[in-house]
């Protein structure tokens, strides 16, 4: 069972049940150690405290908040706990959205939202009741030192959970818009024409990370003893210059049996000399 991450109630109106939070995503990356370039041996961050020239024990950490240059205030767990809102334990929604209304720039993470068992019957109309109206809803969680902004909608199988990004944290671009006037209707319809030959329903499990993939292989060729062979170079993409022409040929190359992504994405290595 995934380790749980907030527990607590949700509340609209007069109902009240109680929930747990897990995250539905995570991210996967190969990582590496740090190691001494002249044996090999892995190297560790030492915790130094510069008053006393030497270094620290992690036990012997607190938090400081720096409210002046060189000056901290010490800032206890305890501290932190007295101040904690309700939706520490309580996720109040406050309102219901149309879900056409929330750019998704401003969602943050992901995570499934579980009744406990003395909450199934009212989670399940909750569930079932935005699934009708097509309606997200708004509430507030405090976890992880901060209180979150979430969006809750129904997923296939139960209720979704959004962390979201405040206002002040969405960066605001003058330059990120449109013009509208500049393009065609010919233009526009043969971009749709294209769209829609390409248009499948959404599969994630056919979508992998290359480049992982090719960082694992290359390990495993070194660990090996495999010289690794450099990757051919990206194909140079010359300017579109017409527009209509260049959509014309995307749809003529169609008709095309397309490369294999798989065929492309693997390295190539080859067997280092013994001598």
């Amino acid at each position: 069972m995934p380790s749980t991450i907030w527990k607590g109630h949700i509340t609209f109106g007069l109902i009240s049940l109680p929930v747990r939070l897990t995250a539905a995503a995570r991210s996967e990356t190969i990582s590496f150690n740090q190691l001494h370039k002249q044996d090999s041996s892995r190297v560790k961050q030492v915790l130094y405290c510069a008053a006393e020239d030497k270094p620290v024990p992690r036990n012997e950490l607190v938090k400081g908040y720096e409210y002046e240059e060189g000056r901290y205030v010490v800032v206890e767990e305890d501290d932190i706990k007295k101040i904690q809102p309700k939706s520490a334990k309580v996720m109040e929604i406050l309102e219901f959205v149309e879900a056409r209304d929330v750019d998704s720039v401003y969602f943050e993470a992901s995570y499934y939202l579980h009744p406990e068992e003395a909450g199934e019957k009212a989670y399940t109309v909750l569930f079932e009741a935005l699934k009708l109206t097509g309606r997200l809803g708004v509430a507030k969680v405090t976890m992880h030192n901060r209180e979150h902004v979430v969006i809750l909608r129904p997923g296939k199988k139960g209720l979704m959970l959004h962390t979201m990004y405040y206002q002040d944290e969405v960066r605001a671009s003058d330059e990120f818009r449109t013009d509208g006037s500049i393009v065609k209707e010919p233009e526009v319809a043969m971009a749709r024409q294209l769209i829609e030959a390409l248009a499948v329903p959404f599969e994630p499990g056919k979508y992998s990370d290359a480049y992982r993939d090719a960082l694992k292989a290359m390990i495993d060729a070194k660990i090996r003893g495999e010289d690794v062979v450099k990757a051919p170079p990206a194909q140079e993409l010359a300017p579109v210059v017409n527009i209509m022409d260049a959509l014309q040929k995307s749809l003529t190359a169609l008709r095309k049996p397309p490369v294999s992504e798989k065929a492309t994405a693997q390295p190539q290595h080859k067997r280092r000399r013994a001598g």
